[in-house]
C-alpha cells in the first residue's frame, strides 16, 4: 500500500483518522455514486468518483493538509472521510465529514472524528477559522456542527451551489 509520507494520523478511541489510500477507492466509489451524497453532489460514475477521489489526495499536495479517511480501529475498513479542506475559489477554510456507508452510521464515529479533526485544525494547522457549509436540509450534518459549537454566520459568503446551504463557523476551541 503506498501511503503519501509525512501526513499525521490522528486516533481516537474507535478510529484511525489517516490520510487517503488507494485501496479506499472502491468505497470511496460506492458511496460517491449512491443516494447517500443527496446533500452533496452525487457523482455520475466511477470516473467521475476517480476524479473527485484523487482531489482529495491531491489537497494533501497542494496544501500540506487534507481529509483524512477514517478507519475503524479494529478492523481497518475504511468508513468515511473527515478533514481540512480549501479548495482553490472557495471563500475560506473548511471542515467536512462524510459516512461512506451504513457500517459507520449512527454510532456517534462522525462526531468522534470531526472533533479530532477540529482539534487538529486549530492546535496543529493554527488556523484561525473554519466553517462547514452544509445542506439546509441535512440535518443530521447540522445536529453535528451545532453539537462541536458551530453557529450558522449569516455573513459568511457562500458557494455557488444549487444546493441550499447553510454556512456554519466553527470555534477556535471546542469541547
Amino acid at each position: 500500500m503506498i501511503q503519501l509520507s509525512a501526513t499525521p494520523v490522528l486516533e481516537t478511541e474507535r478510529l484511525i483518522l489517516r490520510a487517503p489510500v488507494a485501496t479506499d477507492y472502491p468505497a470511496y466509489a460506492e458511496f460517491a455514486t449512491s443516494d447517500r451524497t443527496r446533500y452533496m453532489s452525487r457523482l455520475a460514475d466511477a470516473d467521475a468518483a476517480w476524479l473527485k477521489f484523487s482531489g482529495i489526495i491531491g489537497q494533501w499536495v497542494m496544501r500540506g493538509f487534507g481529509q483524512f479517511v477514517l478507519t475503524d480501529r479494529t478492523s481497518g475498513a475504511p468508513l468515511g472521510h473527515a478533514g481540512p479542506m480549501f479548495i482553490a475559489g472557495r471563500p475560506e477554510p473548511e471542515i467536512a465529514w462524510a459516512i461512506w456507508s451504513d457500517l459507520g452510521e449512527g454510532r456517534g464515529l462522525a462526531h468522534e472524528a470531526a472533533k479530532a479533526i477540529c482539534t487538529h485544525v486549530f492546535e496543529d494547522l493554527q488556523w484561525d477559522t473554519a466553517v462547514s457549509y452544509i445542506a439546509t436540509e441535512n440535518r443530521r450534518s447540522a445536529a453535528l456542527a451545532e453539537r462541536l459549537g458551530a453557529v450558522i454566520d449569516p455573513e459568511a459568503r457562500k458557494l455557488a451551489s444549487d444546493i441550499p446551504h447553510d454556512v456554519w463557523r466553527h470555534p477556535r476551541r471546542t469541547e
